[in-house]
């Protein structure tokens, strides 16, 4: 009978999906990912092969999972930032994108979303079915909030603008390794609120979207 690692069964599941993506983690930083197998992974955390196959089916159900667990709390923060109605959109707006910025400090997401190395980006879904799909959903709220109270420009598709603005973030986790966390986050937030301002003689507040 395998080991169990913890004092109950939800405990020895936590640290399994812990030493999994610890596991992919070094492997990534060694080889390239298309070069990993399930038994890399398998035999770097510990397991039986097919003890890892009742976790997920191959390789990239693996990635998927393990990129949705590390994701979760940056959700919910995400989530919690976006809910606080009372603060301007733009207050709201410059959290959100130092949090997600700061969960892409994490290794786990920064080799699976990277170039190079981390190819695991293929195996990621997009659209409705990303893991992180739900903060997409958080900043389209808050920016259609931001312009029902004229402190944003109206910019006709809401969700094409954040899709587009979401490169910046894309662009800004893919920098981090080089550029400090502290200067993306600066730039990434003069960039987004900018795009979001009112243009010169519109009506509208905007001096809320030009503090840094």
């Amino acid at each position: 009978m395998p080991r169990i690692r913890g004092a109950s069964i939800g405990e020895h599941h936590e640290r399994v999906w812990a030493d999994l993506a610890e596991a992919l983690r070094q492997l990534l930083l060694e080889r390239d990912y298309d070069a990993i197998t399930m038994g890399h992974i398998a035999a770097r955390a510990g397991l039986a092969r097919n003890t890892l196959y009742n976790y997920a089916r191959d390789k990239g159900a693996l990635v998927l999972a393990l990129t949705e667990r590390a994701g979760r709390p940056t959700v919910e923060r995400v989530a919690a930032i976006a809910a606080r109605s009372a603060d301007p959109a733009a207050h709201r707006l410059r959290e959100i994108i130092e949090a997600v910025l700061a969960a892409f400090r994490d290794p786990a997401l920064q080799l699976m979303f990277r170039p190079g190395p981390a190819s695991a980006v293929a195996e990621v879904p997009k659209g409705p079915d990303s893991p992180f799909h739900a903060i997409v959903l958080e900043v389209e709220n808050v920016v259609r909030d931001g312009i029902a109270r004229e402190e944003f420009r109206d910019v006709g598709d809401v969700r094409l603008t954040v899709a587009l603005l979401s490169g910046v973030m894309r662009a800004g986790a893919e920098g981090l390794g080089s550029v400090s966390f502290e200067a993306t986050v600066r730039a990434a937030r003069k960039i987004i609120l900018a795009a979001l301002a009112h243009h010169p003689g519109s009506t509208g507040q905007s001096s809320s979207n030009s503090k840094q």
